[in-house]
Formats: C-alpha cells, structure tokens, sequence
C-alpha cells in the first residue's frame, strides 16, 4: 500500500498541521488545543464532571485529569465537589476563561476559514461527515 493511501498517516499528518497552526493561534491567550476543548465543553455545557468532559472529548480519565490540573494552575477553571453527590467533582469556567471566550472562539473560526478554504460548501460538509462517521466508529 502506497503510504498516502494509509488513512492513519492521512489522518495523522492533517491533525498535525492543523494542530500546529491552532496551537499558534491560541498561544496569545495561554492556551493549548486540548485546554480549548475543555472549554469549548464548558462554555456550551456549563459545569461537568470530568468524566463527562472526558466523555464529550474522546479521552481517558487520567489525560483529562492533567489537562485540568494545568488548567486550575493557570486559573481558566474552577473545580469544586458536587453538593448532590459529594464523591464527585465538578468543573466550571473562571472570570478569566469567560473573558477570552469571545476572541478564542473567533480564533477558532479563523482556523476553520484557514484549513477549510478550498473546500467548497459541500466537500466541507462532506468532510464534516466522514470525520464524524470514524470518531463515532467501534472499532477501538
């Protein structure tokens, strides 16, 4: 098999490109990839558990586990104990993480703009698509 028809190397090399440049984008507001999909969860959600963001982003418990430890540290989330079940944790946004929400998330679309410029509507769509068909796959 010729290598670009590997879909692990596709697929590994357009998330690395496109890792890079949103991590340069969001490098202003002391934030990485992964601490934006915590956010992104919260901004929408409001407070979860960690095994709910966990869950919403694909990832294990101990990676979100440090994800949210850096995060507290830098002061964008606050994590407290849930007063209706006190053997669970909940997180939630800070002051400071809802004053960057507007200009990361415009960030964001910028990156979209960025990577998807020339797509056309439906081949984005279509990407959209396929992308969601694998993460919602059962293979793992």
């Amino acid at each position: 098999m010729e290598l670009k028809e590997c879909i692990n190397f596709l697929l590994s090399v357009s998330q690395n490109k496109v890792f890079k440049h949103f991590s340069k984008l969001l490098e202003e507001y002391d934030l990485t990839p992964a601490q934006y999909g915590v956010l992104n969860c919260l901004w929408s959600e409001g407070e979860l558990s960690p095994k709910q963001i966990g869950g919403l982003m694909h990832l294990e418990a101990s990676t979100v586990s440090g994800i949210l430890d850096k995060m507290q540290k830098a002061g964008f989330i606050e994590r407290s104990v849930d007063p209706e079940n006190r053997r669970n944790i909940l997180v939630a946004t800070t002051q400071k993480s809802m004053a960057i929400q507007r200009d990361v998330e415009a960030a964001t679309d910028g990156l979209n703009r960025t990577v998807l410029q020339d797509m056309s509507d439906s081949d984005k769509a279509v990407l959209t698509k396929l992308l969601d068909t694998i993460i919602q796959a059962d293979f793992v």
